[in-house]
């Protein structure tokens, strides 16, 4: 059974339960190798039972491990322990489809094309190694915090399908192609058709088949023809729901033949999504009836007069013996024949029979070179040949991450830690009184000198406390706040480490190193070791400060949690405007599954508002000499960050505002009217005529700059 903090592997240190499924348990590891973060998937317990199952797994997971490719969850390792079968892969950050489908209802056209394209990108890698994944489903595909689209589950569904999975256990009946219902052969083509249902279900979020049972959706799937998707979505373009209807024909020989014919068409549909360039292939086409032309007639007589003449001389051909073809002389009388007969179907004879030999005698050579190439690796591995043999035992084992365990005993404790701590080793440290020896000297050691460790090995020191120690209170059993009081009462100092534990309250001691009734020097560390509960119980919250509201609803869904309430508040770090900001519970404490997580994000740090009240006053003679009351102005008011506070017309003045919450600090009033000059009257005093000039009409604009008050 597989338990928080423990090492499988002699590499990996299980951190944290991170998701199950019907056939597998997953949980974050540390690889204490390589100094990363990995996913370890395990088979549940039923599964690991079953040898024929194991298998086929083990074979198909090693396959998969040689796999890379971007779009790919790799698979790093595959291993066995204690009766425990699991498969070590990349660790990665995010939300399947499936959430995302449904945290989204549907996705946009856009969207689920680009998806398509990586997700098949990805397939073709798996399918130019003859890898076939036999289960592409929505909750195989994982979206990363970084956008990034990757199929997992390589290797296990084809030995699940191979061992008669039940369609509940595997979660897939929705996206089986019909040859796989029918408990058929199935190649490429049937992870083309499950990528067409799941294309589906990104543009509608609906799966196109359904039923109370898995037999009634699976006949679905052999038996009636798919909806279209643009029933339920009318914006659907023509050209995507006929890469659908292509991907999702009954039959395999009507469907894209490869990954790379449907990337290139998906990839059009974002070029040209209204235009109708899918080609939808009938097999059957060329054998169908159709009408002979007279260019036919002539083609299948001329035809038909040369094999009556060739055909008795094609009958000797066949039956000869092979030997007879092998000697020199009759070659060249066969090659004779063939010239004059000019018989086309003669030379394809003669080419087959040459290819066919060839092709033997490669055979053969390619049979004895592999045979020479695993006699010689097996004697390699064995030691049994005279060259290239494995290298010195010890520097294997350092390569492999392990050091040589020093001499301890017999030393001080002090000087002990330093160099164990130095080499990646952390000591366990237990006292025995004794008067023979001095006070902190290495009295014992559980891991002889000279042996090969690494950094997950148990190494216990047993310490001589000297005839001044002092008894360890024992407080397994009691609670937290009362084992940290009765230690700190006996003048050691606590040091905590958590851990899960299905007998133990939580809250309560687990255990306690040194054990308790034991002698320690006053002042030394005493470890005691807190229980969680029971691990299935509890989740940890994971630290979403700092990150956008998607991806922080991402890694809560993932984590098994929900998110809460969202709320827009101004926050004074200018670095977290548009992250999240605030979370209800914080980072590393454990809460039930499904607890709502409440958030806030940042809309920046609060802006400082202004005022403006009083009354706007009529335009001023140094403003414009020519105005006159009475006349008609539209008066406006405007802010810097052009939010415009009035707009209105009047005849008299002052004119009382009263405007709050202003974001700018400055503004301008505008004044616009039409200013008339009165007619002019002139008499010439030589001639007495009198000349009358109209008054003119002129639009003034005036513009006043205002100071708004700032609000407190």
């Amino acid at each position: 059974m597989i338990k928080i903090g423990m090492i499988i592997g002699d590499r990996y240190e299980i951190l944290e339960k991170i998701g199950t499924g019907g056939m597998s348990d997953v949980y974050k590891a540390k690889c204490h190798k390589l100094n990363r973060y990995v996913a370890v998937k395990v088979l549940k317990q039923e599964f690991s039972e079953n040898a024929n199952f194991v298998s086929k797994f083990r074979v198909e997971a090693q396959a998969a491990a040689g796999l890379m490719h971007p779009n790919i969850v790799n698979v790093y390792d595959v291993g066995e322990e204690n009766g425990i079968y699991y498969i070590v892969m990349e660790l990665v950050e995010g939300i399947t489809l499936k959430q995302y489908i449904e945290k989204k209802a549907r996705l946009s056209v856009k969207e689920a094309v680009s998806i398509a394209i990586q997700v098949s990108m990805g397939i073709e890698a798996a399918h130019n190694n003859h890898i076939i994944h036999r289960d592409i489903k929505p909750q195989n595909i994982i979206i990363s915090k970084e956008g990034k689209v990757k199929v997992t589950d390589f290797g296990i569904a084809k030995a699940a399908t191979s061992n008669t999975i039940t369609s509940n256990v595997m979660g897939s009946v929705h996206y089986t192609s019909p040859e796989q219902a029918r408990g058929g052969y199935s190649d490429e083509k049937s992870d083309i058709y499950s990528l067409g249902i799941t294309m589906f279900e990104m543009l509608t979020g609906r799966v196109p088949f359904n039923g109370e049972t898995t037999v009634a959706i699976a006949i679905k799937h052999i038996q009636e023809p798919l909806p279209s998707p643009r029933e339920y979505v009318s914006e659907i373009p023509v050209s995507v729901e006929q890469i659908v209807f292509k991907c999702c024909q009954k039959s395999p020989d009507r469907r894209y033949q490869s990954m790379r014919n449907l990337i290139a068409d998906l990839k059009q549909s974002l070029i040209n999504p209204d235009e109708d360039f899918v080609k939808m292939v009938n097999p059957n086409e060329e054998a169908s009836t159709r009408m002979i032309t007279d260019k036919d007639m002539v083609q299948i007589k001329k035809q038909s007069n040369r094999r009556d003449s060739m055909e008795e001389e094609l009958r000797l051909k066949k039956i000869r013996p092979i030997f007879e073809e092998e000697d020199e002389g009759d070659d060249d009388e066969e090659e004779e024949d063939i010239d004059d007969m000019e018989d086309e179907e003669g030379e394809e004879e003669e080419y087959n029979s040459k290819i066919e030999r060839i092709t033997t005698i490669l055979a053969i050579v390619a049979a004895l070179l592999i045979g020479f190439i695993v006699l010689f690796l097996v004697g390699k591995t064995l030691g049994i040949l005279p060259f290239g043999g494995g290298k010195d035992n010890k520097e294997t084992q350092e390569e492999s991450g392990k050091v040589e365990m020093p001499k301890v005993v017999g030393r001080q404790i002090e000087e002990v830690k330093k160099e164990l701590l130095g080499l990646g080793l952390s000591p366990e440290i237990t006292y025995k009184e004794t008067a023979e020896y001095d006070e902190g000297l290495v009295l014992e050691c559980n891991i002889g000198i000279g042996q090969m460790v690494d950094s997950s090995t148990e190494i216990i020191l047993t310490v001589n406390s000297g005839t001044s120690g002092v008894e360890v209170p024992d407080v397994v059993g009691k609670s937290t706040a009362e084992a940290v009081s009765t230690l700190q009462g006996k003048g050691f100092t606590v040091s905590k480490t958590e851990s899960y534990d299905t007998k133990v309250a939580k809250g309560n001691i687990i255990s306690q190193t040194p054990e308790g009734g034991t002698k320690a020097p006053s002042g030394s560390a005493v470890t005691i070791r807190i229980s969680q509960g029971a691990e299935d119980n509890k989740i940890r919250v994971p630290n979403l400060i700092g990150i956008s509201e998607m991806d922080a609803m991402a890694t809560l869904t993932e984590a098994g949690l929900k998110v809460g309430s969202v709320s827009e508040v101004n926050n004074d770090d200018a670095s977290l405007s548009g992250l999240v900001c605030y979370q209800s519970y914080s980072v590393g404490s454990y809460v039930d599954s499904g607890t709502a997580i409440d958030l806030q994000v940042s809309i920046g740090p609060k802006q400082a508002t202004y005022s403006y009240s009083g009354s706007i006053q009529a335009p001023s003679p140094e403003e414009d000499p020519q105005y006159r009351a009475g006349v008609n102005v539209t008066v406006t008011v405007d802010t810097a960050d052009g939010i415009q506070l009035l707009n209105t017309n009047t005849t008299s003045f002052p004119i009382s505002v009263n405007y709050t919450g202003i974001k700018s600090a400055t503004g301008t009033i505008t004044f616009t009217y039409t200013v008339t000059t009165d007619a002019q009257t002139v008499t010439n005093p030589d001639t007495g005529e009198v000349t009358t000039t109209e008054g003119t009409t002129t639009q003034k604009t005036i513009t006043r700059e205002i100071q708004f008050t700032p609000e407190s």
